[in-house]
């Protein structure tokens, strides 16, 4: 399934579920099937959150409902539960996190970013899956990125994958980490930086210099659509998908997930270690290598430098995960 948020109006933020070119609202399309006695009983949530503390039923139930949909000769009967996908903004797929946090899982990215910064490789990258929390309170979908002044002096993009927890764990190993990622989605962590190069002098953040967007979207995949892209290793999945960066209709950088050297499931090992994941948490992968222009730019990719300016279109892909498109809007 691909898992969203739309707003039909502005304001108000529905759960829906992708259905070829359509969008269908699932709390109100579960209740009209119930009530026509045309489905079983059960109770589907209007919120990403209430339907992901649901666990396993929401997910069997959301699919069984999307099965009746496609099989539904009558769609203009139920006209009133559906859209076009076309005519509907989405939001993020979880537009308010209980909590997020990034990693740091792509290798090329880190040792090209300390080599251009004239660093050797740290050892201790093998050592443990690092990750940052960021703020879960400024989360877009697609459409447009407000900043201020300060974030335009070197403004970057981010290329990564997100996971979403679906069901609460502490001290989850990695051989079962896996069962607790609801799904993945494209991230684009915004970052500015020379405000994050200015903190960081000090061995704190990056906060400032993150803390005032990151995108998610378009929808949330579950991983069932992802099943023949998954490359199974002794330390969790990895899934061989193709991801890229599109700026202004030109292409800027390309990788792909499964070169992640840390997975999703050490990080999720990592981060329950003596704490309690719960169900709406993200989890970054981090940059993927030539995922930002601070590598790019570092490694005279192009010169002079480039940087995210006012007016500029991101298009952050991943195969099968779909296209995350932002728009950067001074405010």
């Amino acid at each position: 399934m691909k898992l969203l948020t739309f707003s039909p109006v502005a304001g108000v933020e529905r759960l829906g579920v992708l259905i070829g070119d359509k969008i269908l609202d699932v709390e109100f399309a579960h209740r009209a099937a119930v009530r026509n006695q045309q489905f079983p009983l059960g109770y589907l949530p209007s919120n990403i959150l209430d339907f992901l503390r649901l666990g396993d039923s929401a997910m069997q139930t959301a699919n069984l409902l999307c099965k009746w949909f496609e099989n539904n000769p009558n769609k203009e009967d139920i006209a009133e539960f559906w859209y076009y996908a076309s005519s509907i903004s989405l939001c993020s797929p979880v537009p308010h996190p209980t909590s997020m946090r990034d990693g740091y899982a792509f290798r090329q990215h880190v040792e090209s970013a300390r080599r251009n910064r004239g660093l050797e490789m740290i050892p201790e990258y093998d050592d443990i899956p690092i990750f940052y929390f960021t703020n879960h309170q400024a989360v877009f979908g697609p459409g447009e990125i407000p900043v201020q002044e300060l974030h335009l002096d070197k403004l970057d993009f981010e290329l990564e994958c997100a996971i979403v927890i679906g069901k609460e764990g502490s001290n989850i190993p990695a051989n079962r980490a896996d069962e607790y990622i609801a799904g993945y989605m494209v991230m684009n962590d915004w970052s500015a930086r020379t405000l994050q190069m200015q903190e960081m002098k000090l061995n704190l953040g990056p906060a400032k210099g993150k803390d005032f967007a990151t995108s998610l979207g378009p929808w949330l995949v579950t991983k069932d659509e992802l099943e023949v892209r998954k490359i199974s290793t002794p330390n969790g999945d990895k899934y061989d998908l193709e991801m890229k960066t599109i700026i202004n209709g030109r292409d800027i950088s390309k990788g792909n997930l499964k070169d992640m050297t840390w997975t999703f499931a050490q990080i999720i090992e990592r981060a329950s270690y003596g704490v309690t994941l719960y169900p709406g948490d993200v989890i970054g992968s981090g940059t993927c290598g030539t995922g930002c222009f601070l590598e790019l730019n570092g490694s005279k990719v192009f010169t002079p430098p480039m940087w995210i300016q006012p007016n500029d279109v991101v298009d952050c892909s991943i195969e099968l995960l779909g296209t995350l498109s932002n728009t950067v809007h001074l405010v």
